[in-house]
């Protein structure tokens, strides 16, 4: 398991807290095409990711190592679990949200909005009261190097809030140019959407979003919460305390709660994004471009489950 030393840029005191200083980021593996989407098993003790362009999704246990997961996956990018402890998926292949039952099969939660089909489903949230959360831009549909070359049928690429419970499914954002990876914060009041458009158009925001979750789930007072200097937000995740780990070109930026940025660490390629796991929730796992890295912080990731 190699080491990489070096890893940290220190910009607020604060951020000392957050991290360990002696301990190094740890290489778990390094022949994926374009790793995304890492979820922790904490009942099975291992971690699984997505490995888009080669189809598949890949599991490393401690101590044992990485094998396969899924192959093929049809193009599958995030990941989370749901209130079951169920693998809920965005599929740019099916161009849908899956999830997967216990015993194995999968369920399409997700395919179309008003008889429109989605675009290319990318990252994924679910709530404490069982929706889930996702975005859509069309990163799946432009090539077929992540999914299959195809014209959009949706007028834009929205952010969806969907009831698994009555197959409802909303649009609660509109006004992204490519929503990417989202999170709540701890008490869920607030969920964050990163728009990472400056990928395709220097004219498209690379930054992080915040909006009120108000009652019934609408979202309100819509505002910038950190404009990433080098890089997109691509994914990200919250702390226990509110702080924001996200991606930012070939390093993770760290933000308090008022979008100050604490510090820095630094990674060997462009990290896609990230998640806390282990027992404790304070081993922070993250993919970039072919590899996939792991460091302990001093910080507990405020995910669920």
């Amino acid at each position: 398991m190699a080491l990489v030393g070096d890893a940290y840029e220190y910009i607020d005191k604060k951020f000392y807290d957050l991290t360990v200083p002696t301990v190094d980021l740890e290489l778990l593996f390094d022949k994926c095409r374009w790793s995304e989407g890492p979820v922790w098993f904490n009942d099975g003790g291992f971690l699984v990711w997505s490995d888009i362009p080669n189809n598949r999704l890949l599991r490393w246990v401690p101590d044992v190592g990485v094998s396969v997961f899924r192959n093929p996956s049809n193009y599958i990018n995030g990941n989370t679990r749901d209130r079951e402890g169920r693998l809920v998926s965005c599929s740019h292949g099916a161009r849908a949200v899956l999830r997967t039952e216990p015993d194995g099969t999968i369920t399409t939660l997700a395919q179309s909005y008003k008889g429109k089909r989605l675009n290319s489903p990318n990252d994924v949230v679910v709530k404490s009261d069982g929706t889930i959360w996702f975005t859509d831009p069309d990163y799946g549909i432009m090539s077929d190097y992540e999914g299959y070359k195809s014209e959009m049928e949706q007028d834009g690429c929205y952010v969806y809030r969907l009831d698994p419970a009555t197959g409802d499914l909303d649009v609660v954002a509109d006004d992204f140019g490519k929503p990417n990876g989202l999170a709540f914060s701890p008490d869920e009041s607030i969920l964050y959407i990163a728009d990472s458009g400056r990928s395709h158009d220097p004219e498209w925001p690379s930054h992080i979003r915040m909006f009120d979750v108000r009652a019934k789930n609408k979202l309100k007072n819509g505002r910038v919460f950190a404009d990433i200097d080098t890089g997109l937000p691509d994914g990200f995740r919250l702390d226990a305390d509110g702080n924001v780990w996200t991606s930012a070109g070939p390093r993770i930026n760290v933000y308090n709660r008022g979008g100050t940025l604490l510090g820095r660490i630094k990674a060997p390629q462009m990290v896609s994004n990230l998640t806390f796991g282990g027992p404790r929730r304070n081993r922070l796992f993250f993919t970039c471009t072919h590899e996939v890295y792991s460091v302990f912080v001093g910080a507990s990731g405020a995910q669920r489950p």
